[in-house]
């Protein structure tokens, strides 16, 4: 099992919902987070004064699949995700070790 780790922007969150409701993810986490790379931010001026906004809004996307998902996933991911500007965000992979779904018990591969 994986756990797949997206940090998007935030108004392509409905296409990624949707590219991954298509090929069967059933679950996902949706996070509001703040943070920079390349960006580093950038000067907005708000009231006659400048200031400088160091963390962009970005959205991360937690979703918990099966292993031979994984290459369907990312595809679904990065090409819904994609504007091909600066800041489109990354992809992160972590490996599951075990799941419990706390209703019925069900753990492993069954409770996802």
């Amino acid at each position: 099992m994986k756990m797949v780790s997206a940090i998007i922007k935030p108004f392509k969150l409905d296409d990624v919902r949707e590219a991954l409701s298509e090929i069967g993810v059933q679950g996902i986490t949706v996070t509001e987070v703040k943070g920079f790379g390349r960006q580093k931010g950038h000067t907005e001026l708000y009231r006659g004064a400048e200031y400088v906004v160091d963390f962009l809004p970005k959205v991360k996307i937690d979703v918990a699949i099966k292993d031979d998902m994984l290459d369907q996933v990312l595809e679904a991911i990065a090409s819904a995700a994609k504007t091909g500007k600066i800041g489109d965000g990354k992809l992160f992979v972590f490996p599951i070790e075990q799941v419990t779904r706390i209703r019925t018990g069900e753990s492993g591969e069954d409770a996802l």
